[in-house]
């Protein structure tokens, strides 16, 4: 088992990351942008990250344990329609994505637990892992 230092572990304990509940990727910021302008991509990912700030989606809370994580990626390789942004471990796609359609995605599908079918164009969910316990904090490896 690996040893973390107290700053490492204090850090995934504040950023939730035993509590994610959902992880969206989206395309911005590219190095070659193909699938929308930069400036496009960057505008999504600057929305997403004020939304689930505002809602207090991004972080556990006593009366919501779990939360939903967000990850700039340069490119999700569907390069057309963008920006590209995908929910996992529901595995849906949207394409299109401005910040009026991340509204959509943010109350319709995170919230209400409803496909934005308007903009999903593939739904591949993640297999559920095989675990001997549903314990958070079986989770983590090692502190």
């Amino acid at each position: 088992m690996i040893a973390f230092n107290s700053s490492f572990s204090s850090c995934v304990q504040t950023l939730g990351l035993d509590r994610i509940d959902r992880h969206l990727f989206i395309c911005a910021d590219q190095t070659k942008p193909l699938c929308s302008s930069k400036a496009a991509g960057l505008e999504a990912w600057d929305y997403l990250k004020k939304r689930l700030r505002e809602l207090k989606l991004d972080q556990p809370t006593p009366e919501r344990p779990s939360c939903i994580f967000r990850t700039k990626a340069n490119c999700l390789r569907v390069c057309d329609r963008g920006a590209i942004l995908v929910v996992y471990p529901d595995g849906v796609w949207y394409h299109s994505v401005t910040p009026e359609v991340i509204e959509r995605i943010i109350q319709e599908h995170l919230i209400g637990n409803q496909i934005v079918e308007e903009f999903a164009f593939l739904r591949h969910p993640l297999p559920a892992p095989k675990t001997n316990s549903e314990n958070p904090e079986d989770r983590i490896i090692s502190d």
